[in-house]
């Protein structure tokens, strides 16, 4: 693992992590649940009141040195609206599909990297170690809609002027317009 100390020049650690050794992941199938610190530390990563429930069942499967692991991501938290800021519960349940490869190469920070179809969902970790709760907490991150709206969010548009977001767009000012023919 790496060194949690960012002051040190290491990453911090991930806020529900379960490191897995490449060499022994054919075949396991586990359940992994975040704990309540664990959940409460991925709310704030994401900008989330709280999180009830996070968990996943996997199933690993190993070619060589490459790790495929397939299952269910199972979440219940609470988003503030993107609009009125009110609390609206949410509950998911996506499938997960990670492919972990072996670290091919270091890459500059600055360099651009164009990923196939494929790569997409490939995560690479170095050495014989991958850490399969990371990959599921960035699963939940996907997952989460970033403009989630409840239903005070319109109400709450009203009192502050803005209006829908269609009233805003580029056409907006052809909404008012009659069309009709002359004549």
């Amino acid at each position: 693992m790496t060194d949690g100390n960012p002051a040190a020049g290491g990453l911090p650690r991930p806020e529900f992590s379960l490191s897995l050794d490449v060499r022994q992941a054919e075949g396991k199938a586990p359940h992994i649940e975040a704990g309540e610190a664990e959940r409460a530390a991925i709310a704030a990563r994401f900008s989330l009141v709280r999180i009830d429930r996070l968990v996943a069942d996997i199933e690993l499967h190993r070619k060589d040195r490459v790790i495929e692991a397939r299952g269910r991501l199972q979440a219940d938290f609470v988003q503030p609206c993107a609009v009125s800021a009110e609390d609206i519960p949410v509950s998911i349940d996506e499938p997960l599909f990670f492919r972990f490869v072996p670290q091919a190469t270091t890459y500059a920070p600055d360099q651009e990297v164009e990923l196939s179809a494929e790569e997409c969902d490939e995560i690479e970790y170095s050495g014989t170690h991958f850490d399969l709760g990371e990959a599921v907490t960035q699963s939940l991150g996907l997952a989460i809609d970033p403009f989630l709206t409840g239903p005070d969010a319109e109400a709450a548009r009203k009192i502050a002027g803005i209006g829908v977001p269609d009233d805003h767009g580029p056409f907006a000012a052809l909404k008012g317009l009659k069309l009709g023919k002359d004549g």
